[in-house]
């Protein structure tokens, strides 16, 4: 419980509770509009209060950290894990918690100021102590084990739901930034269910997000053929692993020739001298044939057919002229030897030119043979370096492909995967509420007792077993109200607080805002004030209600039920910039 809160704040108003029902009331001037009371009375400043020492986080935007209040300590005596200590915190330093007092049986030690002698804890350790001693939380080292658990500021945050988060907007729900997954591992924690259940639900829930953004992705193409149908990217991969082999083996078997680039340059030579000794026999084999055939077509003139000749011209030769054409046949027979014997020389010289090329041939071809050889028993390192980089492409290709099936496997399969899951879960669920029937029974009738004291027909709270998880219906029947809405969430708080007492969790005490009551029938008001006076004295926490003096109802109270015991002596009231909470007004 929370013995007394006070600050180092001169004009802050400290402010005394008592066990059982304590109710703060602010007094509300005549004609003071909402505008003018803000932050005036400091009603809800006070529960923002509890929070602030409790370990809420403390934005820029944070009252405490405002210029009014920053450098201030705000403390409160308070019950924690076994010892009444005093907690103390400031905006100028909001991850520095002071705590004083009997801190020998907590689970956590504090750290030591080396100049103050102070014991503190910073923010962080300091809710982790509490959900240990308040709600009996582990602290979980495995980042992967400890996503989706409860967390203390989850819990605590149902025992002093805040306006200023939306805390008063669904029963379930203490806060409108609260995620469903974590009302479901909350609501299930504080009634005493299997938390682990809801956990896995989310994760369930966050495989089918991803499965389902991939398949959108795939479907809209925004990721081209990185999506392809499994049923292609195996005939993908086959064709792949096919290639991959043969490359793979010639560079197991590859030999790297030494001076490679040398020997392939001297066979190049050798092959375009070759073409040449080829080329030059060519032309000198047309030139025999030509040598040849002038031979034989060389023969000389026949000297009785020119005498003839004349004759038959009528001309008749002197003997003379007679022996001249001996003379003349005998130099033409003479130039036709030589004219032969020459184009024999000939013939013979380029008949000896075709060998020697031949031979020149046959010995650079025998080189050639032996250069051959070596380039086809290995290769140059560039190539080798090339293939590869080449197997290397290759075998990256395939491996992509592979894991692009498996991608495309598991977002064709996990839709029935996770469906499985799901009906798993279900089960489980089924079971965990089967065997946990008593718990459940007796939140159901804690609900049933307070909603029939309030209204004339008993509301209800249903807790289900759906795929989606485990579901907590709350229900008043009677006409849809801000008011039956607001009847609906007090409910719920008290039955929490009524469970989590007897099973000695929580923080000890339930803190309403005034907010709670807004649009609630007097009457009802005041069944609700007996309520939490009736069930914190019963079971033995404290309920702390914060109130507008204008709505704390005067009449509808059983005989013998004095609200006025309850009202706690320090009252606030935004009549003067000095009646509020902090004793000043600031925006």
């Amino acid at each position: 419980m929370i013995y007394q809160v006070t600050s180092d704040l001169p004009s802050f108003k400290t402010i005394t509770f008592e066990s059982g029902l304590n109710v703060l009331i602010a007094e509300k001037s005549e004609g003071a509009t909402d505008r003018q009371s803000r932050n005036a009375a400091g009603k809800t400043s006070f529960i923002e209060l509890i929070n602030f020492l409790f370990g809420s986080n403390a934005e820029k935007e944070n009252i405490f950290r405002s210029s009014e209040l920053a450098s201030w300590s705000f403390t409160a005596r308070a019950d924690v894990g076994g010892s009444v200590v005093d907690v103390s915190r400031s905006g100028a330093k909001p991850s520095r918690i002071r705590v004083r007092g009997d801190l020998s049986s907590w689970p956590y030690r504090p750290d030591q100021d080396a100049a103050s002698s102070e014991s503190y804890f910073s923010n962080e350790q300091w809710r982790k102590l509490l959900g240990a001693v308040f709600f009996g939380l582990s602290s979980e080292s495995d980042e992967e084990s400890a996503r989706f658990q409860p967390s203390f500021r989850s819990l605590f945050s149902y025992f002093a739901r805040r306006q200023n988060n939306g805390g008063f907007q669904r029963p379930t729900q203490q806060s409108n930034k609260q995620q469903p997954w974590d009302q479901q591992v909350a609501v299930s924690y504080l009634l005493g269910l299997d938390v682990h259940i809801p956990r896995e639900f989310q994760e369930v829930r966050i495989k089918e997000k991803a499965m389902s953004e991939l398949r959108k992705a795939a479907k809209e193409g925004s990721f081209g053929r990185y999506f392809d149908s499994a049923a292609d990217l195996r005939t993908r991969l086959a064709i792949a692993e096919a290639r991959v082999l043969p490359i793979r083996e010639q560079v197991a078997n590859f030999n790297v020739v030494p001076q490679y680039a040398d020997l392939e340059r001297e066979a190049s030579v050798i092959t375009r001298e070759i073409s040449q000794l080829n080329d030059e026999n060519t032309l000198d084999r047309e030139l025999i044939l030509q040598f040849q055939h002038a031979l034989e077509s060389e023969q000389p003139p026949e000297n009785s057919n020119l005498e003839r000749l004349y004759r038959e011209a009528g001309v008749q030769l002197p003997g003379t002229v007679g022996r001249r054409f001996e003379e003349v046949a005998q130099f033409h027979d003479a130039v036709v030897q030589n004219r032969k014997s020459h184009l024999a020389s000939e013939l013979l010289t380029a008949e000896a030119r075709i060998a020697e090329r031949e031979r020149n041939r046959e010995r650079l071809d025998i080189r050639r043979r032996q250069l051959m050889g070596i380039l086809r028993s290995g290769g140059a390192l560039e190539h080798y370096i090339r293939l590869q980089e080449e197997a290397g492409r290759v075998e990256a290709e395939a491996a992509g492909l592979r894991e692009r099936l498996v991608m495309a496997e598991q977002i064709e399969s996990s839709k029935a995967e996770l469906d499985i899951e799901r009906s798993w879960l279900l089960r489980a669920l089924q079971d965990d509420l089967h065997e946990r029937q008593a718990i459940v029974s007796e939140a159901i009738l804690i609900f049933e007792e307070l909603s029939t004291a309030l209204y004339e027909k008993a509301g209800s709270l249903t807790v289900s077993a759906t795929p989606n998880g485990p579901t907590f219906d709350v229900r008043i029947d009677a006409q849809r109200s801000k008011g039956i809405t607001n009847m609906q969430i007090f409910c719920f708080d008290l039955m929490l607080a009524d469970l989590s007492a007897r099973r000695g969790l929580g923080p000890g005490f339930l803190i309403h805002d005034s907010h709670l009551f807004d649009g609630v029938d007097e009457r009802q008001v005041a069944k609700a004030m007996q309520l939490g006076a009736d069930h914190a004295a019963k079971v033995g926490y404290q309920y702390i209600v914060t109130m507008n003096s204008d709505v704390l109802p005067r009449d509808g109270f059983r005989q013998g039920f004095d609200i006025n015991a309850f009202v706690r002596p320090t009252r606030l009231t935004d009549a003067t910039e000095t009646g509020g909470l902090f004793g000043l007004r600031f925006n």
